[in-house]
């Protein structure tokens, strides 16, 4: 009887140990699935995380002028309010510095047109004036010139002021104009300044007949670029008789020409100037100028949408009756040609 007793418990115990070594094999077991669970799902965690942080910088400049155009310059940060497609955003940059330097592109048209009535004259003798009396030792300067659907580059960013005069005397009109192209192009020249301020002077007598580009591709392009346009519209032709010897297209009117350039400029944050005569070209370039130095250069950060992805800016400070001016919007994401 004893023995048998004595037998049943060795089947007991090593019953025993094999329940242990299943009960540990099997907590094992479970460990691995386990860890192989929470591996995968931190992984998948840790790649939903990454896509959700990934962010860019949005910069944008801003200009602030009371109910009678005069600029508002002694705002602070808490006096401004950020929307991104009317979500507020939390302002993470800000700064407003006068004295800080320029870096302005000039886009010069010197098509066939710009030969009469003095326009391109008149653009040589105010853009003179400007390197002369506006811009500061510290400021750069460059000059793209565009005619029959080319952009050329005479003047690279240089604080050299009299090799751009130079260069800008020597300069004739020629060709058919390629406006809208050479908007679509110099933003991205412009962008390539080394100052925080940055900006791009169109100066053209609106005809245009030779672009590949739409007005709306143009600006679609432009928008893509975080430089404002301002425009300088020297002399439109507000006569038929004239504009039909230059027009390519029947649409091409006077208030299609100024409506082209204005949206220009609006879209990116600029203005646009109408002139005849030259002491309005340098009031046009003073004012140009003043704005530059009393912008407001306001930073905040964004997601980065996978796809191209047009998104509207809107800012707007603590008193309703300011105007603010700033670029319309940008685009997330890749960038794509609108053609």
């Amino acid at each position: 009887m004893g023995k048998i007793i004595r037998h049943k418990k060795r089947i007991f115990h090593s019953l025993k140990r094999i329940c242990s070594v299943l009960v540990v094999l099997s907590m094992l077991f479970i460990g691995v699935s386990v860890s192989s669970s929470v591996s995968f799902c931190q992984e998948k965690k840790d790649k939903e995380i990454g896509y959700d942080i990934a962010v860019s910088a949005i910069s944008i400049a801003v200009s602030v002028q009371d109910k009678k155009g005069r600029l508002i310059t002694d705002l602070a940060e808490q006096d401004f309010r950020v929307y991104e497609n009317n979500v507020r955003k939390n302002i993470t940059y800000f700064s407003h510095n006068y004295d800080a330097p320029l870096s302005l592109t000039v886009l010069l048209d010197v098509s066939g047109s710009m030969a009469l009535q003095d326009k391109l004259k008149e653009s040589k003798e105010a853009l003179a004036y400007l390197l002369k009396y506006l811009v500061d030792d510290q400021d750069e300067i460059s000059l793209l010139i565009f005619a029959d659907g080319e952009v050329e580059v005479p003047v690279n960013f240089s604080k050299d002021k009299e090799k751009f005069l130079e260069i800008l005397e020597k300069t004739e009109a020629y060709g058919q104009t390629a406006l809208n192209d050479a908007v679509a192009v110099s933003p991205d020249f412009a962008n390539k300044g080394i100052n925080e301020k940055r900006a791009l002077l169109l100066i053209t007598d609106g005809i245009e007949n030779d672009s590949e580009y739409s007005p709306d591709q143009a600006i679609e392009v432009a928008r893509r670029v975080d430089i404002p346009i301002y425009t300088i519209g020297t002399k439109i032709p507000m006569s038929e008789q004239y504009l039909k010897d230059y027009k390519r297209s029947e649409g091409v009117t006077s208030s299609s020409i100024v409506d082209s350039l204005e949206r220009f400029s609006t879209a990116t944050g600029g203005k646009a100037f109408f002139v005849n005569y030259t002491v309005e070209f340098i009031m046009a370039l003073r004012q140009i100028i003043q704005e530059l130095k009393y912008q407001y250069i306001l930073g905040y950060t964004s997601y980065i949408s996978p796809n191209s992805e047009y998104r509207k800016i809107r800012v707007v400070t603590s008193k309703k009756s300011h105007k603010v001016r700033t670029r319309e919007g940008y685009y997330s994401g890749e960038n794509k040609d609108p053609r």
